[in-house]
C-alpha cells in the first residue's frame, strides 16, 4: 500500500511544483503523514482482535455469597483473553476500542440457595439473571450486546443475599468479544 502511493506522488516532488503551477508539499512532510497513517491502520486491525472467556475458579469447589450488597465476582480461571482487555485480579473488562460488544454470563447456585448476576457498565446495573430451586443446583445465565467507547468498564455483580457455587466443571462463566468497531 505505501509503495504505490509514493510512486504517485514521487513524479511531482521530483518537479518541485504541481500541474497548477503552485508549490508541491515537502516529502518528508508528507511521507511521515503516510507512514503515520499506515501505522494507525495497523494499530486498529489489531485493536480488532478481543475476545475473553474466564470462570470463577481456578480449581477446587467454593461458593461464594450471600453478602449484603452487590459485590464484585473475579473470575480467575481465565481459558481466553485476545487482546488481554481483561483483568483477572480485577474481574474488570475495559474496552479497548469504540465498538459493539457480546457479553454472556452463566451462574450456579447451590444447596437451595438462589444464584443471580448483574452485569454492570460503569458501575450502573444493566440486565441481570437469577434462578433457584428447592434442592441441587440451580442455574442462571443472561447476554447483552452493548456499545463500549474506549476505557468503557464492564463485570459482573453478585446479587445481594444470593450465592455462585463453581467447582471443576467450571459452572460460572464470563465471556465477551468485540463484534465490530465504531
Amino acid at each position: 500500500m505505501f509503495l504505490p502511493l509514493l510512486l504517485l506522488l514521487f513524479p511531482a516532488f521530483l518537479q518541485g511544483q504541481s500541474n497548477d503551477g503552485s508549490s508541491s508539499p515537502n516529502i518528508y512532510t508528507e511521507l511521515s503523514e503516510v507512514k503515520a497513517k499506515v501505522t494507525n491502520l495497523e494499530n486498529q486491525q489489531q485493536v480488532r482482535q478481543v475476545a475473553f472467556s474466564a470462570s470463577l475458579l481456578a480449581s477446587g469447589e467454593s461458593t461464594t455469597g450471600p453478602f449484603s450488597d452487590f459485590t464484585p465476582l473475579i473470575y480467575k480461571h481465565v481459558v481466553t483473553n485476545v487482546g488481554n482487555a481483561y483483568n483477572s485480579d480485577t474481574g474488570v473488562f475495559t474496552a479497548p476500542v469504540k465498538g459493539a460488544y457480546h457479553f454472556q454470563w452463566y451462574g450456579t447456585g447451590s444447596g437451595g440457595r438462589r444464584t443471580a448476576g448483574v452485569l454492570m457498565k460503569n458501575g450502573g446495573r444493566t440486565f441481570a439473571s437469577t434462578e433457584g430451586q428447592d434442592n441441587n443446583l440451580a442455574s442462571a445465565s443472561n447476554a447483552i450486546t452493548l456499545v463500549l467507547e474506549v476505557g468503557d468498564l464492564v463485570n459482573i455483580n453478585l446479587w445481594p443475599e444470593h450465592v455462585m457455587f463453581d467447582n471443576q466443571n467450571h459452572h460460572c462463566t464470563f465471556s465477551g468479544h468485540l463484534l465490530f468497531t465504531m
